[in-house]
């Protein structure tokens, strides 16, 4: 039987020829906590990437601003997963015309119309199934029992590529913080732009805090709401309508509901607009996207500030 997702990522980490980014230490902003009890609250939903993962940039990219963290990502993968035998051999580094055929799958998917969808989300596993298939037309060979079908060798291979772009680990206290929203009775999800490997390095993260900590005891099944399932990224309305949408069975109203997120645009203000309370995590400079101003204007405030995850116990 094939591997999963999970226990490729762990199959990974017992190799020894393997090394990965470190995930950036977080660096506290010049902030002071605002934080006051909001009443009434019945279910906390969370971002990942910047509020509970530590990640450069505040967020997962498809494409690393320094040329060689880019490179050697590349080129783990292309001698990882065996490609270069079955490449058109072209002048210029095997690196090179992967990358071609990389930045060649995340057009495609950038020009497909998206009628539905103003911030339409791009899939990893998606670019990694188109270049393998393509690679199939030139005799390319992959172990099935071990890797699984083609959709799920597609995952592996991103998970590979991501995790040699971008270290990530749980920012301190974020098991805990999680643990006690959970004990607290209150139901829990995630909102969050993500790929198909995101909640696998959530999953590893919290357990590096806690090993009894894990994603499918933490949060509600149906309220793992992530962009790359619905092919939006936030600011998208269709992922904060999706969240609440889950919660009307429970009787759940948006403002019963509070979203914890780092960023003023992509999670405070359309979260407001939905109507939901909002928390915004100002624990780490490298994530944090807000100005004073919109810090002071109504439209965009947050009920809460946040500066350690800790301090969520003291406003629920």
């Amino acid at each position: 039987m094939s591997l999963t997702l999970e226990q490729y990522a762990t199959y990974l980490d017992s190799r020894r020829d393997l090394s990965w980014p470190a995930p950036p230490a977080p660096e506290q902003p010049k902030a002071k906590p605002h934080l006051a009890c909001l009443p009434d609250i019945k279910a906390v939903c969370w971002n990942i990437y910047g509020s509970l993962l530590t990640i450069f940039g505040g967020e997962l990219v498809f494409e690393h601003p320094q040329k060689f963290v880019m490179e050697i990502a590349l080129d783990k993968t292309l001698q990882e997963f065996k490609m270069w035998g079955s490449m058109s051999r072209k002048p210029g580094q095997p690196a090179e015309y992967l990358q071609q055929l990389y930045r060649k799958g995340l057009d495609e998917q950038r020009l497909a119309p998206s009628p539905r969808e103003k911030y339409p989300e791009q899939s990893a596993e998606r670019v990694w199934e188109g270049i393998v298939k393509k690679l199939l037309q030139k005799e390319y060979k992959f172990d099935a029992g071990f890797f699984g079908s083609l959709n799920e060798y597609s995952k592996k291979i991103a998970y590979f590529f991501h995790a040699s772009l971008q270290g990530t680990e749980c920012y301190g206290g974020a098991a805990a913080a999680l643990k006690n929203v959970r004990e607290r009775g209150l139901r829990q999800g995630i909102l969050a732009d993500g790929q198909c490997f995101t909640l696998v390095q959530l999953q590893r993260g919290l357990a590096q805090q806690d090993s009894a900590a894990g994603v499918h005891t933490l949060f509600d099944p149906e309220l793992l709401v992530l962009s790359c399932e619905l092919g939006g990224r936030k600011p998208s309305e269709r992922l904060f309508r999706r969240f609440l949408e889950a919660l009307e069975p429970a009787g759940i109203r948006p403002e019963q509901v509070l979203h914890i997120g780092s960023r003023i645009v992509q999670d405070v203000m359309p979260a407001r607009k939905a109507g939901m309370r909002t928390a915004l995590f100002a624990g780490d400079r490298g994530s944090l996207q807000a100005t004073p101003e919109q810090l002071k204007d109504p439209a965009s405030r947050p009920d809460v500030l946040l500066t350690e995850l800790s301090q969520i116990a003291k406003i629920i």
